[in-house]
């Protein structure tokens, strides 16, 4: 039950909690997308074309939810997306979604925009469990200060860099230019040097353009990466299977298959209808994620049965920050954990192994169900 005394069940309700506590503009930042938001629409959306195909008379007395995931078991095939500037929803940001995620079982990215030191987020979560991080990296102009965040990455124990590949430029985010966004006061980036005051001299936009290389290339940042770093390389914004092959051909660790939650291009494909020709190109020598428009249990039972090992949420995130803070956050997990479990009893399947195509039908127009 929400302080205000409303019922919290789903993700959902999650976000008209955190609408009534944050303020425009930041609701604004965390919930649009770009241009006539069409893709952060349709991320959602997409998932309602699928209907699960449900086998009955299975004993799921014994049901695990459980995956292996970047070398360590987490509860079930979820993970917290590298979210950027988390302490404009609550003023524990970060932290608090490291020990959520730590009490959860689950995995966590960290933004280059946190508002938190890599360090401090990895000690927060650490100190209440076993838990995994991979660092968010944009390519940087200033490549000695790239260079650094690995480093610092790596020393506070993450196993992956996650290569946002989507953003040589920022999406046109009209809400961002209307309200003038900037950080809120107080607010720093600690993973790029910079204080609040030095942040506040520059629109968010601004800042991203002078921060961030737009030469960004397969046949340079991905050897530049390797020749500095023993984590493993991921590419995050993959949307087609040329690109998967890219990342095959390049030695990559896996893909993540995002449209940036409909932030960047506006039109491009919903991330679960990117899903089936990406993990068709991968050939299971590579392994795909995913991230965008997960709102509940069945839509992480959708994207597994699609072929992702694991799914990723931000905004949710957010919203469970803005609602409560670290409880807020776990609240969230919670519920999608819950969600997800009983789908899958529900479906017939004893384990995530069992979800596959053969679980899923498609809606057609004139009323019987195709199989996949």
């Amino acid at each position: 039950m929400s302080k205000s005394g409303t019922v919290i069940l789903s993700v959902d309700d999650i976000r008209k909690e955190a609408a009534k506590r944050l303020d425009r503009v930041a609701l604004n930042f965390f919930n649009d997308g770009s241009t006539d938001q069409v893709t952060v629409h349709e991320n959602t959306t997409a998932f309602a074309k699928y209907r699960i195909r449900p086998r009955v008379l299975r004993d799921v007395s014994q049901a695990d939810t459980s995956v292996t995931v970047l070398g360590r078991k987490i509860s079930f095939p979820l993970s917290v997306s590298p979210a950027g500037i988390q302490a404009m929803a609550h003023p524990d940001g970060e932290l608090a979604t490291s020990r959520a995620c730590a009490r959860r079982g689950i995995n966590m990215g960290v933004s280059s925009f946190a508002n938190y030191s890599v360090e401090d987020i990895t000690s927060a979560g650490l100190a209440i469990g076993p838990i995994g991080f991979v660092m968010q990296l944009y390519t940087m102009k200033d490549r000695a200060l790239q260079e650094r965040i690995i480093k610092r990455a790596e020393a506070a124990g993450c196993v992956a860099i996650f290569l946002t590949a989507d953003s040589p430029v920022l999406g046109i985010r009209y809400n961002e230019w209307r309200d003038d966004f900037r950080t809120p006061a107080g607010l720093g980036f600690p993973m790029q040097d910079k204080t609040s005051d030095m942040i506040q001299t520059q629109t968010h936009d601004d800042g991203f353009v002078a921060f961030n290389s737009e030469a960004h290339s397969w046949a340079y940042d991905i050897p530049w990466l390797r020749s500095r770093t023993k984590m493993q390389i991921w590419i995050k914004g993959v949307l087609t299977a040329e690109d998967v092959m890219l990342a095959r051909e390049y030695k990559c660790d896996g893909v993540v298959v995002s449209n940036h939650g409909g932030r960047q291009l506006d039109g491009v494909p919903a991330t679960l209808d990117a899903l089936p020709e990406c993990v068709a190109a991968a050939e299971g020598k590579i392994p795909v994620h995913i991230d965008g428009g997960l709102r509940s249990g069945a839509d992480i039972f959708k994207a597994i049965a699609l072929g992702a090992q694991c799914c990723w949420v931000g905004r949710p995130v957010m919203w469970g920050l803005a609602y409560d803070g670290e409880t807020g956050v776990f609240k969230m997990l919670d519920v999608l954990y819950g969600e997800f479990r009983r789908c899958m009893m529900l479906a017939g399947c004893r384990n995530v192994s069992e979800i596959s195509k053969a679980s899923l039908g498609i809606a057609r127009a004139d009323g019987p169900l195709a199989r996949l």
